[in-house]
């Protein structure tokens, strides 16, 4: 845990701080930007879904652009702009009187964090290699879901006062968190001088006529496009945990205070298992069983949700709880794969683009989600849960596929070319 939260190595440092701070504003924000939006500023509930869902569809370009962007300008800085504008664009808020004002800042703000999100993929991506990006990507994920947590229950503070002051101050305490999360990755560069150098050196290479050339497109890469669409599916296990979950509840005998409870076990799933989980899955074929390991428990955590729907208060609860840890397992399981099926299957010399391209499959996850758990699970009961989970499930398996036979191809590759040496 000492290593997790304050690793030695200081490209790893910086970026943990750096996304402690940026997690620590998270939950504060998550916590009270509804009734800041609602209350503070006066906006309708369905205006405040609607501007998110615009800044929504930003975020989506705004991931393959901050990738993409990462490749010439360099990570490290494009980072460092983008956490900065986030920074500043959450204390915008506290100055939105009206809701044209709302979407626009909501646009900023969306946009930056995607950018941000997707530069600090390829600083991974680029500075590490093998089984190191892979473990720091599962400890910067411990780190996300305790501060987020740590966050949330500090906001706590504003919902016991529930004042207009209150709430802009905890809105205001977001955004100076998140432009204390910029500092640590400013500095990067003075820190470690050759991080700027790595950042953009293997995005080109010498072509026969000795002339710089650029790597593929990761559009055109076929089964990096596959894998980054099933992993997306696998991911949409985050919709079902912050809005299908709560709402399913809300139709069970068990008391709405297991929603705390269920979000409590997921936090300290992760925190135990993810990084131990993580390991070996930097071999793409070993990412690939992972993933679909963590969809067929996905699936399980499916039938288990459903089940609780059909019991009293007692067996509701402990049907939730065993779903929610059957939930949380897969959840670890698919995300160290995913990591590794997008660190392992993307050509290193658009580290960036390539794991823009990744973020923007998350981001298009997080955007459909909803969506889809409530048009499955919720509207139809038990039958939605079982077409989810098989969803889930088919993806996963899927994907599974695609990184067996990318191991395959590329062994055949390495093959021909020994034969032709000799």
């Amino acid at each position: 845990m000492i290593e997790t939260f304050l690793p030695h190595d200081r490209v790893a440092r910086a970026l943990t701080l750096s996304t402690a701070a940026h997690s620590l504003s998270s939950g504060v924000f998550y916590t009270v930007s509804a009734l800041y939006f609602t209350r503070v500023i006066g906006l309708e509930a369905t205006t405040v879904g609607l501007g998110l869902g615009i800044a929504g569809g930003v975020g989506v370009v705004a991931s393959y652009a901050g990738g993409w962007l990462s490749d010439p300008v360099g990570a490290h800085h494009v980072q460092s702009w983008a956490m900065t504008l986030n920074g500043l664009a959450m204390l915008a808020y506290t100055f939105a009187a009206d809701a044209l004002v709302f979407v626009l800042v909501a646009c900023v703000a969306v946009g930056a964090r995607s950018v941000q999100g997707s530069a600090k993929q390829a600083i991974i991506a680029r500075w590490y290699v093998g089984p190191d990006r892979v473990t720091l990507r599962a400890r910067m994920r411990v780190v996300t879901n305790v501060c987020i947590g740590l966050g949330t229950v500090t906001a706590a503070a504003a919902l016991v006062v529930d004042t207009a002051a209150a709430y802009r101050a905890a809105m205001l305490a977001a955004g100076v968190l998140l432009l204390v999360a910029a500092v640590p990755v400013v500095r990067l560069p003075y820190a470690v001088p050759a991080l700027a150098v790595t950042m953009t050196e293997a995005s080109r290479v010498p072509t026969d006529a000795g002339q710089p050339a650029r790597g593929p497109s990761p559009w055109r890469d076929r089964t990096y496009v596959t894998s980054v669409g099933l992993n997306a599916v696998v991911a949409m296990h985050f919709g079902l945990q912050t809005i299908g979950v709560p709402l399913w509840i809300a139709t069970t005998a068990a008391p709405t205070a297991m929603v705390s409870v269920l979000l409590v076990l997921n936090t300290v799933v992760v925190a135990v298992l993810q990084v131990r989980v993580s390991r070996g899955t930097h071999d793409i074929r070993r990412a690939g069983i992972a993933v679909r390991h963590g969809s067929w428990l996905l699936a399980a955590a499916c039938v288990a949700y459903a089940a609780a729907g059909y019991g009293d208060v007692v067996t509701a609860c402990a049907l939730l709880v065993v779903a929610a840890l059957v939930h949380g397992w897969g959840e670890v399981l698919g995300e160290a794969g995913g990591w590794g099926m997008a660190f392992g299957l993307a050509d290193t010399r658009r580290a960036g683009a390539y794991q823009g391209l990744t973020q923007t499959g998350y981001a298009v996850a997080a955007m459909v989600s909803p969506i889809l758990v409530t048009a499955t699970a919720i509207e139809h009961g038990t039958a939605g849960w079982l077409v989810l989970g098989g969803l889930l499930a088919a993806a996963g398996t899927g994907a599974a596929w695609v990184a067996r036979r990318a191991v395959t191809e590329r062994e055949g590759a390495a093959d021909s070319r020994t034969v032709s040496d000799r």
